[in-house]
């Protein structure tokens, strides 16, 4: 996974053919987003820290719109 822009991350959060869920410990939180089950996206925030990753080519599922 390499970092990525925050526009790039909430363009794959709020594309519909993309599922994500949330996963909260302590003062950390993950947000992760899947296309087809696999894994293509992550924001990981610690304290006041953000970081957005995407997989290697997360950039074809931006514009992605199949049906």
């Amino acid at each position: 996974m390499k970092l990525i822009t925050r526009s790039a991350f909430d363009a794959l959060r709020l594309n519909d053919q993309h599922e994500y869920d949330t996963d909260a410990s302590g003062d950390t939180q993950i947000v992760r987003i899947y296309r087809d089950g696999q894994l293509i996206a992550k924001k990981k925030t610690q304290k006041k820290s953000v970081r957005y990753f995407g997989v290697a080519g997360y950039e074809k599922y931006l514009t992605d719109r199949e049906a």
